[in-house]
């Protein structure tokens, strides 16, 4: 049973950078899989066969002598909790996933093995403050109180579902949409304030307000869902179609991109800044695009809406003040 509170961004301060860093809207999630981690369209066993590339010798060349001589891409990523980002196969212990899977090809364009460092998720930027890992490959929103410590080679959309009971009829475009609905979101996100926003918004046009609610656990929530109680569910994308897709019991119904108005999250691979990492991710990212290696990997995971069509390094991330 998973806990769906996640904690504010904490005061810019010495003190509280890392924590900082670490809270930003769709990083930090220790929501599990609802116990469909078997079930649907999805190789959840240990024999996972990644999609890689041979490796770029351009690229490769371009990727510190220290990491080259090493002949590992230390990754740090979320412990296994989260389908289909980073999880658990069915042998509880081998990391499978999206996440894993970008990690991989990414590697294999550097010429490199990868090793996954499983940790919570604020560990992964002590370690890379530290040197221990060398990329942060873990849902990690671009955001600008991130990129002053780190650099960002984006290859996802950052965007947030409305999860429905299946068979629901209405569909959500924006802000009118969901007017007068009672919609559940796990507090103290970017899923939250973009719905608060979007509950002014139609306050503002003479419209009813949305109707918020914050469940302890997400099997509650959908318990909710499933009774009637609760319209819809709003959390990450990639929760909410592998969810859908497994329990075959809800489905997605619409959704909200970044910050819910004027910006595009974006998800990134996540390195220190200026240790000469960023720019072969960069690459190395947009030669998987190119030759269709990616797309294969969000496929695989039902994410394809999540694709984007060119990865950017260090692009506008969500303001200090948003989560």
């Amino acid at each position: 049973m998973s806990v769906l509170i996640r904690p504010k961004l904490a005061a810019f301060t010495t003190l509280t950078i890392v924590a900082a860093l670490a809270l930003s809207a769709c990083g930090g999630s220790t929501k599990d899989a609802s116990g469909s981690a078997s079930k649907g369209p999805f190789n959840t066993s240990p024999e996972q066969s990644r999609y890689g590339a041979p490796k770029v010798a351009s690229i490769a060349a371009e990727v510190p002598a220290a990491i080259r001589s090493r002949g590992t891409l230390e990754i740090g990523n979320s412990k296994g909790s989260t389908a289909p980002l980073t999880f658990f196969a069915t042998d509880n212990k081998t990391l499978i996933g999206v996440e894993t899977d970008m990690a991989y090809a990414i590697a294999s364009v550097f010429g490199l093995k990868v090793h996954y460092n499983p940790v919570s998720f604020e560990q992964i930027f002590v370690g890379l403050d530290s040197g221990k890992y060398d990329v942060g490959v873990s849902n990690i929103t671009v955001t600008e109180l991130r990129k002053q410590k780190y650099d960002m080679a984006t290859y996802r959309k950052d965007a947030q579902a409305f999860e429905a009971k299946k068979g629901t009829t209405w569909r959500v475009t924006g802000p009118k949409d969901v007017a007068g609905k009672t919609i559940a979101v796990p507090t103290g996100t970017s899923e939250e304030k973009a719905l608060l926003d979007w509950s002014a918004q139609n306050v503002k046009a003479g419209r009813k307000p949305i109707n918020v609610k914050y469940y302890q656990d997400e099997s509650a929530c959908y318990l909710a869902l499933q009774s009637g109680h609760i319209d819809a569910y709003l959390h990450p994308n990639p929760e909410a179609q592998y969810h859908a897709k497994t329990s075959g019991r809800t489905q997605v119904v619409g959704g909200i991109i970044g910050d819910g108005e004027h910006l595009q999250g974006l998800i990134a691979a996540t390195t220190k800044k200026n240790n000469g990492l960023g720019k072969p991710l960069n690459d190395a990212i947009n030669y998987l695009i190119k030759k269709g290696v990616y797309r294969k990997i969000l496929a695989r995971w039902g994410l394809t809406s999540d694709g984007v069509n060119t990865s950017q390094l260090n692009p506008p991330g969500l303001p200090i003040d948003k989560k």
